[in-house]
This record gives C-alpha cells, sequence and structure tokens, in this order.
C-alpha cells in the first residue's frame, strides 16, 4: 500500500500540520495544544476530576497527569481535594487562564477556519463527523 493511502499516515501528517500551526499560536499564551484541552473543558465544566478529564480529552491516565502538573507549575491550574471525596482531586482553572480565555478562543476560531476553508460547510461537518467516529471506534475497546 502507498503511504498516501494509509490511514495512519494521513491522520497524523494532517494532525501534526494542524498541532504545528497551533503551538505557534498559542505559544504567545505558554500554553500548548494539550493544555488547551484541558482549559477548554475546564472553561466549559469550571471543575473536573483529572480522569474525567483525561475521557473528555481520549487521553490515559499517565498522559493528563503530566499535562496537569506542568499547567500547575505555571499557574494555569488549581487542584484541590474533593469535599465529598477525600481521595478524589478537582482541578479548576486560576485567573491567569481566565484572563487568556477570550484571546485563546479567537486563536481556535481563526486556527479552525484556517483549516477548514477549503471545504464547504458541509464537507467540514462531515469531515468533524468522520473524525469522530474514528475516535469512538477506538475507544469501544
Amino acid at each position: 500500500m502507498e503511504i498516501n493511502n494509509c490511514i495512519n499516515f494521513l491522520l497524523s501528517a494532517s494532525q501534526n500540520a494542524v498541532f504545528q500551526y497551533l503551538s505557534k499560536q498559542l505559544a504567545k499564551h505558554q500554553i500548548t495544544p494539550a493544555q488547551y484541552g484541558v482549559l477548554s473543558c475546564l472553561w466549559q465544566y469550571d471543575e473536573l476530576s483529572p480522569k474525567k478529564l483525561g475521557e473528555l480529552l481520549y487521553l490515559e491516565t499517565s498522559s493528563i497527569s503530566g499535562i496537569l502538573d506542568r499547567m500547575q507549575k505555571n499557574g494555569l491550574i488549581d487542584r484541590r481535594i474533593d469535599p465529598n471525596n477525600r481521595r478524589a482531586i478537582l482541578v479548576s482553572v486560576t485567573p491567569k487562564t481566565l484572563d487568556i480565555k477570550e484571546d485563546v478562543e479567537s486563536i481556535i476560531e481563526e486556527m479552525n477556519a484556517h483549516f477548514l476553508a477549503p471545504f464547504s460547510e458541509e464537507e467540514a461537518t462531515a469531515l468533524r463527523g468522520a473524525l469522530d467516529i474514528i475516535i469512538k471506534l477506538d475507544t469501544k475497546k
């Protein structure tokens, strides 16, 4: 099979292009695309456990732990013991991340517009749907 027909190659190469573009845009706020994912979830839900963040972002526990450690060191998140379950931790944003929320969300909107510009609205919807199907195929195991 030619590499250009391999779904892994196509997804990896396209993800790399988006990742590099987004990394450059988010650098001014000193956050990574993975950290944006965490922030987006927290901006939406206010406070989440690391386990729930991992589920929402389709990340392994070890991956989410490393991301959260770096974010806490950089003052992007706070962690506290869940008052309803002393064995659990809750993660929330800091005022620092609330201050950059609007600008970061604008960066994400611009990035989406940039990469979806070649597609019609119907094609963009179909692309998102197809990628969602692929993501969920792997998580059904």
